[in-house]
């Protein structure tokens, strides 16, 4: 072991919560890893000794993400329906929805585009497309539902309604769970 100063082991958790917020407020062009150092109270050599650059540090910071699942034990329906409830909940922390954005820039580092999908995204369509599965085992769906397209149709309608305006419906996730059930044939 060399000589030193022994390091801090609260300075990951806060250079990893502060890129995080810079990267949903400003984007990945944004992220300045001088910038991140100065938040978390630390210095650029002690961010470049952990994170080789601002790549691998928003990268990190998509990594260290917390993430939640709803409990999906009950019948199918009211899986879906806490499925989305828990993306409502996700989605409306401070900067989430930046960050989604961040993420679908052409500047964004691929790398930590990749990280997001595959600790993001992925668990969360994985998790509505076992419901819609478990359904359709279940003959509660048609045999040839598209649940594809209707596990993309559960997110993308917050994603399209982002868009258009700040308001969330009330009973948002009963509403989407039940257009998304008819249109797999659901009853």
């Amino acid at each position: 072991m060399s000589p030193g100063r022994a390091r801090d082991a609260d300075i990951d958790a806060r250079v990893l919560a502060a890129a995080a917020r810079m990267l949903s407020a400003q984007g990945y062009e944004g992220l300045s890893v001088a910038a991140v150092a100065a938040e978390a109270g630390t210095t650029r050599q002690a961010l470049y000794r952990r994170w080789p650059g601002k790549a691998e540090l928003a990268a990190a910071a998509v990594e260290a993400m917390e993430t939640t699942a709803a409990n999906h034990d009950g019948p199918p329906y009211a899986a879906l329906v806490a499925e989305l409830e828990d993306f409502a909940v996700a989605i409306q922390r401070p900067g989430r929805l930046s960050l989604v954005g961040t993420m679908l820039q052409d500047m964004t580092d691929p790398e930590a585009r990749e990280r997001y999908r595959h600790r993001i995204i992925a668990p969360r369509r994985q998790r509505l497309r076992a419901i819609l599965e478990r359904a359709r085992c279940n003959g509660h769906i048609d045999p040839d539902a598209d649940l594809d397209i209707a596990v993309t149709m559960c997110t993308g309608s917050w994603y399209g309604r982002a868009l258009a305006t700040n308001e969330v419906p009330d009973a948002w996730a009963r509403r989407v769970a039940a257009v998304v059930w008819r249109g797999v044939g659901g009853g």
